[in-house]
Formats: structure tokens, C-alpha cells, sequence
């Protein structure tokens, strides 16, 4: 099974990309860096409503600082949600901003409060990594899911991704008795062949939601990536494919009594397909993000040589051996699809 044991190195926007992010309306003025809000004057550890330490620690800002850093994040999350547009924001507070210092990218979580009905919505402030934002864009493609984010300089602005955390989901629904098992393990198989194909690693529970939607007679799941900062970058191609975590033993276990394995080709297949109709709708912009992706190091040579050389093997196809970037093998696993 796949272990990551190292951190990932942080890869700086360079131009190709910075210049599709500002073609496609994701490189805005912001008011306000990551490194800014760096400049708190204390923080206080946060809990969970059952007392246990969620790793979280709440920012407390000089007084002199305070009321412009928050009124530059309710400006920012206008720009994630509203197009800038100040005049819904006026019942909006800006109710916390939480640091998580374990995280590779150390984010910033800024909760946001509607004044009126007490609802909560979320948006994350984070050290800008090009390999994560080529992860961000490609889920915005080639998945079911869109995803709205923002740069910056070096500042990564990423809205919250609703649903239920897989490792929660395991533990607490797995013996719910509206469970719908099949339903269940046909998402995860056609999560695993998504990540695979475009390369997205260290899909554990931690790593994923699960968005629940009930019908008039059904229960239907959508399983959400939502940490991109794996995208391409580790050499094992075993770290591409979910159903090699342990953490998401459950869920295999569900599917081997669930699933034949005529039927997980099945869905292999179906997902692929739906990939293919995804590429060929967004063919142009596709274009564009891999043609700055192909340029770009977001890995090291060594892991760029073991994963050309493991998917070489596991599609008897010669065509990744000449691949020089994780950008040349993406593209690679993507002809194969729109081929195929």
C-alpha cells in the first residue's frame, strides 16, 4: 500500500501557468497576502464541540490590524463568490480565521457568518503551490465537480468543499441503514479510475468527501477530492489509485461483496468515457493548461522517471518512455483516454 512519508516541496507559479491563470480569470488583485495574515499577535488552540483538539489554532490580530484584515477577507470572498460584487456582502461577518500549521501548504481557514440565519460558509487562504493549482484546474475539467479558486502572487484563495469527510463517512454511515452499498462502490471505482487517469495522488479518507444527495426512491454519493497538493508528483503508481490506501479499507471490503468484477470494468469504462466527453468539450483550455504544465517541474527527475517507466509497463504503451515532465506523462494518460 501506498505511504507518503515525506513532505512535498512547494513549486513557485512560474510564468506559462501565471499567464493561463490570468487568461482564465483566476489571477486577481487581492487586498490582502497569504503572508499577511502570518502577522497575528496570538492564537488560541480550537476545539470541537466534543472538547478534542482539531490541530486548528484561531488567529488573534493586533487591534490596529484587525478591522482592515477582516474587511479585506469579506472583499476577497466577494471576489470567490460574487464576482467582486460588494453589495450582497453587507449582512456577512467575518467570524474566525483559523491557522492549521501541520499542513503542507499551512492554511488559513477564514469562516464566514450570515448575520441574519447564522449560516456558515468557509474559504481557505493558502501558500501558492503551481502543482496544486494544476491539480485544482484539472478536477475543474475533466470531473463532474467545478471548482472556484483565486491567485494571487504567491497567495492561493480556495473555496470550502462541502460534504462529509471520508474517514467520518467510514466510521459513522457505513452502518446506516439507508446505505445504498452498490451506489456506494460504483462512485469509488469511478473516483479511483478519475485520479488515475489524470494523475491525482494520496486520495485517503482524510483526503476526500462524500456529498450525499437523496432521491424520491434512491441515495445517490459524489466523492470529492479535496487536497490537490499530490497532483503528479510522487513516483509509485500505486499513490494514483485509491484503493490502495488503508484507510479506505472499508470501502473495498463494501465492494468486494458488492461488486463483480465485470462491473467495475464496467464503470472503469463509463468513466473514461465520461473524460473523453469532458476533454472534447474543454479541448481548448485543456490545451492551454498543458501546454504550461509540460514546461513546468513539479516533481523530481527521479519520480518523473519511475512513474513513466511504471505506466510504460501498465498500458504496454512505449509512448510514456519518452516523456520529460509529470506534465508529458499527464498528457500522455489523457491521449489515451480521448483514443480510447
Amino acid at each position: 500500500m501506498p505511504i507518503i512519508t515525506k513532505k512535498k516541496q512547494i513549486y513557485r507559479i512560474g510564468e506559462p501557468l501565471r499567464d493561463y491563470l490570468t487568461k482564465y480569470s483566476r489571477e486577481q488583485s487581492l487586498p490582502v497576502q497569504y503572508a499577511d495574515l502570518l502577522r497575528y499577535e496570538d492564537a488560541i488552540t480550537l476545539y470541537d464541540n466534543k472538547g478534542n483538539d482539531t490541530l486548528w489554532e484561531t488567529m488573534l490580530y493586533p487591534g490596529s490590524d484587525v478591522n482592515d484584515i477582516l474587511m479585506a477577507l469579506k472583499t476577497i470572498y466577494a471576489q470567490l463568490k460574487a464576482d467582486g460584487d460588494m453589495s450582497v456582502m453587507g449582512h456577512l461577518t467575518i467570524d474566525r480565521v483559523d491557522l492549521c500549521s501541520y499542513g503542507n501548504t499551512k492554511p488559513f481557514r477564514v469562516r464566514v457568518r450570515n448575520k441574519v440565519n447564522d449560516l456558515f460558509d468557509y474559504f481557505y487562504v493558502k501558500n501558492a503551490d503551481a502543482s496544486r493549482i494544476y491539480g485544482l484546474e484539472l478536477e475543474h475539467i475533466l470531473s463532474p465537480n467545478r471548482i472556484s479558486y483565486l491567485t494571487n502572487d504567491h497567495t492561493l484563495i480556495e473555496e470550502h468543499i462541502a460534504g462529509i469527510p471520508g474517514d467520518a463517512f467510514f466510521k459513522n454511515q457505513m452502518l446506516d441503514p439507508n446505505l445504498n452499498p452498490t451506489r456506494l462502490c460504483k462512485e469509488f471505482v469511478k473516483f479511483n479510475e478519475r485520479c488515475f487517469v489524470r494523475l491525482l495522488g494520496d486520495m485517503h479518507s482524510s483526503n476526500f468527501v462524500v456529498d450525499i444527495t437523496p432521491d424520491f426512491d434512491e441515495v445517490y454519493y459524489r466523492i470529492r477530492a479535496i487536497d490537490f497538493d499530490q497532483q503528479s508528483y510522487e513516483g509509485r503508481k500505486s499513490v494514483y489509485m485509491p484503493q490502495y490506501y488503508k484507510q479506505n479499507q472499508a470501502i473495498i471490503e463494501l465492494g468486494m461483496q458488492y461488486m463483480t468484477p465485470e462491473s467495475v470494468r464496467q464503470y472503469e469504462i463509463e468513466e473514461r468515457s465520461l473524460i473523453a466527453g469532458r476533454l472534447r468539450v474543454e479541448q481548448v483550455r485543456l490545451g492551454d493548461l498543458m501546454s504550461a504544465m509540460r514546461k513546468d517541474v513539479i516533481s523530481t527527475p527521479a519520480h518523473t522517471e519511475q512513474l513513466k517507466q511504471a505506466l510504460a509497463r501498465h498500458y504496454r504503451n512505449n509512448g510514456f518512455l519518452t516523456c520529460q515532465t509529470m506534465g508529458d506523462i499527464v498528457w500522455k494518460s489523457l491521449e489515451l483516454v480521448a483514443l480510447h
